[in-house]
């Protein structure tokens, strides 16, 4: 028995005893109390109840004991806890502190804005350097445009310098285009829009019903994907034109590339061959995202949880990779989103009449969508132009580039995609008032790509396989 409940028996036992005590000498002096003799004893009535032991108060007050027990140590393990996390709590708030202070003395000592000036100046003077060069490359009406204007961003810099008077998001927004105006300065061969009749119409009036409807021959499990035709006009592996990559690795990742030659056998599913570009859905060659193009020999994709963009030449089996410009953000940090997020949908590769392209989103563009254009000299393959764009990418449910122009596409409902933005490369203007929709069969637009061979824009939907005509 405990010690508190043996002390507590003892006090119940004494308080009953004393009671009865008192109460059986006070009925002494009372009354006498008379016996009968039996034998050699006096036999006398004895009332016992006096004597009996008071159960139910040692259960009552046993109950509040242990209730007050439990209470306490209760108590007890909430100070030792706050005791234990106190030390973390503090370290945590010193450690806030020591990362505010910089940003606190730069906020007093007003150099934040010196700082972003700086960063601004710094951009400036490369962007200087670039038109200088085109310009000494060969002079033309647009070069001496561009280095006008360049200097009266310039001027415009050194005012903020000294007044702090222009509006700073202004003054990036002019660089940013002054930037892409550059990059169209050298973008494509000069015939390029004349070599391409349709190109030199414009943009994208019209998109059909979809033409062709078909479910993967994988099954509509694997709901992430890409698929499409030989993108490269006159390209001589004709004989394998329609291909469908999955993402056999939990709809995010994959290693395999399935060739039909012809139309029919892709619409019968079959006559194929199968391509293994990567030894393991998590190998370094392996593919990341519904992102892949078949263009000429190669198949392009975005490399496994990196910012490359993989090359797998279909004859050799060699695989070639290049690094995306600037901070890219890969690994799910800008996936396609819109209404819903497609996982790992980070890095998009397209092509078009002019070649091939990759669609992403940078920290420095500040996740907006960025579009850079890359080539392949037989040896290397490197970005030969870069252009940022003001769409965000989180707020894109997927992107395609067809004569140059990027388009964005929204989630309109469940049966309906929506091209709603367009940014032509070859002149830097963007476009937001884009209504064109795109029917689907499924809720998902895992990938979508333009093919410059047919003008057909292809869409991976949730397992289901469409293709639309496109209409300039």
């Amino acid at each position: 028995m405990a010690p508190t409940m043996f002390l507590l028996l003892l006090v119940l036992c004494a308080v009953s005893f004393n009671q009865t005590f008192a109460h059986s000498e006070g009925a002494s002096q009372a009354q006498r109390v008379s016996g009968k003799q039996r034998g050699e004893a006096c036999v006398c009535p004895f009332n016992s109840s006096a004597w009996v032991f008071p159960t139910l108060k040692y259960e009552r007050v046993q109950r509040a004991v242990e209730g007050c027990e439990g209470a306490i140590e209760n108590q007890e393990n909430q100070v030792m806890l706050s005791s234990e996390r106190l030390p973390q709590m503090q370290a945590l708030l010193q450690n806030l502190s020591a990362r505010l202070e910089p940003y606190l003395y730069l906020r007093k000592a007003g150099l934040h804005s010196a700082l972003w000036l700086s960063t601004l100046g710094q951009e400036l003077k490369k962007l200087e350097g670039d038109i200088s060069l085109l310009h000494s490359q060969g002079e033309s009406k647009e070069t001496k445009t561009l280095s006008a204007e360049a200097s009266q961003l310039r001027i415009d810099v050194e005012k903020m310098y000294h007044f702090d008077t222009i509006n700073m998001k202004t003054i990036k927004e002019k660089l940013r285009y002054l930037k892409n105006r550059a990059e169209s300065c050298r973008s494509f061969p000069k015939d390029f829009h004349g070599k391409y009749s349709h190109c030199t119409k414009g943009l994208i009036s019209n998109i059909s019903s979809p033409v062709v409807t078909k479910i993967s021959p994988f099954g509509k499990s694997l709901i992430s994907g890409s698929w499409g035709k030989q993108a490269k006009q006159g390209s001589s592996r004709d004989s394998e034109s329609y291909w469908v990559q999955p993402l056999a690795n939990a709809n995010n990742w994959g290693n395999t590339l399935r060739l039909y030659p012809s139309y029919e056998k892709f619409m019968a599913s079959a006559g194929h061959r199968d391509v293994t570009f990567a030894p393991t859905h998590s190998h370094k060659d392996a593919n990341e995202g519904p992102n892949g193009v078949l263009y000429g020999d190669a198949f392009y994709y975005h490399c496994y949880r990196t910012a490359d963009v993989c090359r797998y030449n279909l004859t050799s089996g060699a695989v070639a990779r290049v690094t995306l410009p600037g901070d890219v953000g890969f690994n799910n940090k800008f996936p396609y989103c819109y209404y819903d997020c497609r996982p790992y949908s980070d890095v998009d590769l397209e092509a078009d009449e002019a070649g091939v392209w990759a669609v992403y989103a940078t920290m420095g563009s500040h996740g907006n969508l960025v579009v850079s254009r890359l080539e392949w000299d037989g040896a290397a393959l490197s970005v030969t132009h870069t252009w940022e764009t003001h769409v965000f990418k989180k707020a894109v449910s997927n992107a395609f580039v067809a004569c140059g122009v990027l388009y964005a596409t929204r989630y309109a409902d469940e049966s309906k995609e929506e091209v709603f933005y367009a940014f032509d490369t070859g002149t830097g203007v963007e476009d937001h008032a884009l209504a064109l929709p795109l029917e689907k069969v499924a809720k998902g637009a895992a990938s979508v790509s333009y093919n410059p061979v047919d003008r057909q824009i292809y869409m991976y939907n949730d397992g289901y396989l469409l293709a639309y005509q496109a209409v300039f």
